[in-house]
């Protein structure tokens, strides 16, 4: 059923998927209480069923939109890892109103963003202290700036502290043992942050920490920590060619696709001996299907095209220059890996799904891939 997906198309294989769930669940030990997934991989409804019905009943998102379809999907406890400023803050309010199902929580770093969320109305606000660990992203350095943030979310009525949230996307290194040492150096500064809080303010309810690369040590610390902590990794569901096997302790499966078609044989008439034997062709894989904030060669890996050289790109047009193009005619598919999957799904309004290998007629929407829904 190739032939009836128009091209390009993003596709889901389900079966990976399914597996890759798996494999986070065991990595926890098969306690769902100890996972939340952040969803800005997917941005699916049916892949926060298919969580909900491994017991994963929290998680985590980026945006409003995503943090809504997951209220809609019916998971109970969804944290927006995201600073709300602006209309995003009344945005928040209306999603607590509109869905009192589902518990809201946000990040907070700095006493000035406390007074958007004051004088609600609505009860306590769910408030984390996102802790910078590292990237210099967002987020307070542990120490007393950030120990007085958590006396004003303990001390004010308007909010419940809600626990510490530190993510530490700088650590990506594939060899496992640079890995933990960087890791070590960040779970010791949340461990003793909090140390700190309970001494010197009040119990620290949770921990919500980590992403993809760092998920298997979050799992292997957390298991021995007294504290109740959450491992939060995002890629893991769908994982992508840019972390691919680089990591052994990670073992998971490639579960989003790319299918494209050669459209065009540039400079065909060319003199073949001008090209050793190669020749260029034009595939419709361009800026809106496939992330393209790396360098040209680091947005997509053609398994069948291994060797292929990336010439020039735009919006729905990518020129490759491979050997024996014949090999390739125009209308023939091609199907590429992402290296960075959660923006290129973002791009789709769809995924077709695959299931042993064929496609299956069915799809899924990729529903918070708008920057709203109805808030």
């Amino acid at each position: 059923m190739l032939e009836t997906v128009p091209s390009p198309a993003l596709l889901f294989d389900r079966d990976a998927i399914h597996r890759n769930l798996a494999l986070m669940l065991k990595i926890v030990g098969g306690d769902p209480s100890r996972l939340r997934p952040h969803i800005k991989t997917h941005k699916c409804r049916e892949i926060l069923s298919l969580q909900l019905e491994l017991g994963i009943r929290q998680v985590k998102c980026a945006t409003i939109a995503e943090a809504e379809l997951s209220a809609i999907a019916g998971v109970p406890d969804v944290l927006i890892s995201y600073p709300l400023v602006g209309p995003n803050v009344s945005r928040f309010f209306q999603l607590i109103d509109a869905y009192p199902e589902t518990s809201f929580s946000t990040l907070v770093d700095c006493e000035s963003a406390l007074s958007a969320f004051a004088g609600s109305g609505r009860g306590p606000v769910s408030l984390f202290v996102d802790l910078d660990c590292g990237m210099h992203r967002t987020g307070i350095n542990p120490g007393e700036a950030a120990l007085n943030l958590v006396r004003t979310l303990v001390t004010n009525s308007d909010f419940r502290f809600a626990g510490l949230h530190a993510y530490d996307g700088h650590i990506h290194d594939s060899l496992l043992e640079i890995r933990r040492e960087r890791f070590a150096a960040v779970v010791s500064l949340v461990e003793n942050f909090a140390a700190q809080v309970e001494t010197q303010v009040a119990p620290v309810p949770l921990i919500v920490s980590g992403g993809s690369p760092t998920f298997g040590l979050h799992a292997e610390h957390s298991a021995a920590s007294q504290r109740p902590w959450q491992c939060s990794p995002g890629t893991t569901v769908l994982w992508d060619a840019g972390y691919g096997g680089n990591y052994a302790d990670l073992p998971f499966e490639r579960a989003a696709l790319l299918l494209t078609r050669v459209v065009s044989h540039p400079a065909a008439d060319a003199p073949e001996e001008e090209n050793n034997g190669e020749g260029l062709i034009c595939v419709d894989l361009g800026h809106k299907a496939v992330a393209a904030e790396n360098l040209i060669a680091r947005r997509v890996f053609f398994p069948d095209l291994p060797d292929a050289i990336f010439v020039s790109q735009s919006e729905e047009h990518l020129v490759l220059r491979i050997k024996d193009p014949v090999n390739w005619p125009v209308g023939a598919p091609l199907v590429g890996l992402p290296i960075h999957v959660c923006p290129t799904v973002a791009l789709h309004q769809e995924a077709r799904l695959v299931s042993k290998r064929s496609i299956t007629g069915e799809s899924w929407a990729i529903a918070a891939r708008d920057r709203r829904i109805s808030i």
